[in-house]
């Protein structure tokens, strides 16, 4: 996130980063400091960003509580509510909750956000520009829904990194060599992602164009459909994501 901001040249921040090396981040537009005792004093930030662990949450943001009045909240945290978030924060702290994703890494990440009470439109305002300097940016105003787009978007991309991983190990097994074999399955799923991007159809329109009857998509998507196997299991997963991601709410 960092990086998209830096890059989209937004106003000087400063990053709370104890992580051993983080230091060699710091620029004109960035400070990097271990705690947050070491911030400026004369540091008035607009937002505070939090992207820490969620089960750190609770020693952590009743630090930035005299910040209230100043910035807007938002929070990257998983299951943390925007209620939990104010029990330490102060009734007044405006907050906005948001889920992105690790594609965010180069700028292809896809954030849901969810504004809290007192949220005015500056701060929406604000809180969308940080979040579309890493990619595409929806909000919600249930924040029940985050729970969900967790599951989806948030865990999604390690479900096309396990079939990445799977087409892969498939491939070799057909005797294919194993750097053709990676080439073929990252290629191939990136490909695919940039066509469902910018294509108006559906997605089972695109399949569907791509399954000639009697060919070869037609027979493996056979055996992934057989007995709902494929379809199942992902509304399985989905399911199961969505419920840790409220368990985490605690």
């Amino acid at each position: 996130m960092l990086a998209g901001w830096r890059e989209q040249e937004l106003s000087a921040s400063v990053a709370v980063d104890p992580a051993p090396g983080a230091a060699s981040w710091t620029g004109p537009d960035l400070q990097i400091v271990p705690d947050a005792a070491a911030i400026p004093r004369d540091f008035a930030p607009a937002a505070v960003v939090f992207a820490v662990k969620p089960q750190n949450a609770a020693e952590t943001l009743p630090v930035y509580r005299n910040l209230a009045g100043e910035a807007v909240f938002l929070s990257i945290m998983a299951g943390r509510t925007i209620g939990g978030m104010r029990a330490l924060l102060g009734d007044a702290a405006p907050i906005v909750r948001a889920m992105p994703n690790t594609p965010a890494a180069v700028r292809q990440g896809m954030t849901v956000a969810c504004p809290g009470p007192g949220v005015n439109t500056a701060q929406r305002e604000l809180c969308e520009r940080l979040l579309r300097a890493i990619g595409v940016v929806a909000w919600v105003e249930d924040e029940a829904l985050l729970d969900p787009v967790t599951a989806v978007s948030g865990s999604g991309p390690a479900y096309v990194f396990l079939l990445a991983e799977l087409m892969e190990r498939a491939a070799r097994e057909q005797g294919i060599p194993a750097d053709l074999a990676r080439l073929l399955a990252r290629q191939t799923i990136a490909g695919s992602g940039a066509l469902l991007a910018t294509s108006p159809e559906e997605a089972d329109a695109l399949r569907i164009a791509v399954t000639s009857p009697g060919g070869t998509t037609e027979r493996a998507l056979a055996v992934l459909m057989e007995q709902d196997a494929w379809p199942a299991a992902m509304r399985e997963a989905i399911a199961a994501a969505t419920r840790r991601s409220r368990e985490l709410a605690g």
